[in-house]
């Protein structure tokens, strides 16, 4: 056999057992155009492709990672693609938060829903490039294709002078964040001379104490550039006003799909090529979860309104997410990505709640009063979501919150831990505002009826809420997640 022959049949031999996962990752990438292809045709298919097409593709990623067809050890590459059992989690993630706000705009008269759901799809497979890339390029194209769509999304609305406000202000600071962090990636691409990760990793690796200078100077524009994109501390002033201008599908389509971009893009780069490095990065992490967790509670101390509420939540929950970072390799990575999971599902279930009481009154802690004597159902599902992001047990958040911390933990990091857990005591306080606006403030007459709520929306806030139930008490999901994790 010559020395081609045995090449390729090396090559295939490696692609076999991850074939199934790269004709998905195809489809995947094709899904956008497609769906943009069927609306011009018809928009009602369209909506229905992008729709079935990512649902189907996320139970076909789980049901193959499920039947063994995925080795968490084999880390196959065509030319810079990596697939492996991490990378398979983000695909599921960033799928399962497409087809959440898709269901979640259905609420709202959208124009050109086919360019509506494609940039969203866009976002998705930029997310999932983040996650393949073996190089440099291809990580910095996947962030920006994942950031870029959002900008005009945030300002889909062309009649609200909010929603243009809005986008203008996250085009600015995002373009800022996009030219600080590609500053850092060419600094780090003198430093070792090459754009692939195993090559900044022997760099690195064989890099003397004195020539840290530049490599230091890439680490910190790369992190205040990721840090705009995750709204960290002091990064985070664009969040509030963006997503209450934005539509509300996409206030919580970027408060799940961006975070878990960002943090990806984090991962990659902190247990990849600079892996050498990760006691310096569990000190900047630290440093930026303590101050992003007491910020983002201490903006939402003072909202009354319900939409910036959760954008200083979701501040908040950067920092806590981030704590995930501050761990070793495998439970850093499956303790962000598990509460990214759960995350999603009390995010979600809030932002659902949030349009139906929106469709007829103000989006504020006003329109809530007496809802327990309204709508007992609503009122339920207020309080599992708000005390889920409180990380109340037996909710989701509580489980998520336990093995961020834990993964903190296992280093020596107490004083991050103790800290975070001090703050998760005042993040209650403000999400019993939720509470006792629904279940104790008295009925306000003057406020209009509710909108009727239609069954596919009672489908899906009652498989949000079971979800963020039953994630509380499987804590077993985390151990398969950390399984997939090598």
């Amino acid at each position: 056999m010559g020395t081609g022959e045995c090449g390729v049949g090396i090559l295939f031999s490696t692609l076999a057992p991850m074939s199934h996962f790269i004709i998905l990752d195809c489809i995947f990438i094709f899904l956008p155009f497609a769906v943009l292809l069927t609306g011009l045709f018809s928009r009602k298919n369209s909506v229905i492709l992008a729709n079935s097409g990512s649902a189907t593709l996320f139970l076909l990623y789980a049901g193959f990672s499920l039947l063994g067809l995925e080795n968490g050890n084999l880390n196959a590459s065509i030319l810079t693609w990596k697939i492996n059992g991490f990378g398979i989690l983000i695909r599921e993630l960033l799928l399962l938060s497409f087809f959440l706000a898709s269901v979640l705009s259905n609420s709202y008269t959208l124009r050109n829903k086919p360019e509506f759901l494609g940039a969203m799809l866009f976002v998705a497979v930029g997310g999932m490039l983040v996650a393949s890339a073996q190089e440099l390029i291809s990580l910095f194209i996947g962030l920006e294709l994942a950031t870029m769509p959002m900008y005009f999304l945030v300002a889909w609305n062309r009649l609200s002078s909010q929603g243009s406000e809005a986008a203008l202000k996250y085009v600015l600071i995002g373009s800022i964040a996009t030219a600080v962090l590609l500053f850092g990636m060419g600094y780090l691409y003198g430093f070792a001379g090459s754009l692939s990760y195993t090559d900044i990793y022997n760099t690195v690796h064989n890099t003397t104490g004195a020539d840290f200078k530049l490599l230091f100077i890439a680490i910190l524009f790369i992190v205040t550039g990721v840090g705009f994109k995750l709204s960290l501390f002091p990064f985070h002033t664009w969040a509030p006003d963006v997503y209450e201008g934005a539509p509300t599908p996409i206030a919580a389509y970027l408060s799940v799909t961006s975070k878990a971009v960002a943090l990806v893009f984090l991962s990659e780069l902190v247990y990849g090529p600079l892996e050498d490095l990760s006691f310096r990065f569990q000190l900047i992490f630290s440093a930026l979860a303590i101050a992003t967790i007491f910020i983002g509670n201490l903006g939402a101390l003072k909202q009354s309104r319900l939409r910036r509420f959760m954008a200083y939540s979701s501040i908040a929950q950067a920092g806590y997410i981030l704590i995930g970072l501050c761990g070793s390799v495998r439970l850093g990575e499956s303790s962000f990505v598990y509460y990214l999971f759960l995350y999603a599902f009390s995010n979600y279930l809030m932002f659902f709640l949030i349009g139906i009481i929106g469709k007829n009154r103000q989006e504020s802690f006003d329109s809530l009063r007496g809802l327990s004597k309204e709508n007992p159902l609503l009122a339920v599902l207020f309080a599992i979501s708000a005390f889920s992001l409180a990380g109340i047990p037996p909710l989701a958040g509580f489980i998520g919150k336990w093995m961020v911390f834990a993964s903190a933990a296992s280093v020596g990091n107490y004083v991050l831990v103790g800290f975070a857990a001090i703050n998760s005591v005042i993040a209650l306080y403000y999400y019993l505002q939720i509470v006792k606006a629904a279940w104790v403030s008295e009925e306000n007459l003057n406020l209009p009826p509710l909108s009727p709520i239609h069954l596919w929306q009672k489908t899906v806030l009652g498989f949000l809420g079971i979800a963020v139930l039953f994630c509380g008490v499987a804590p077993w999901l985390h151990s398969y997640i950390y399984s997939l994790v090598q």
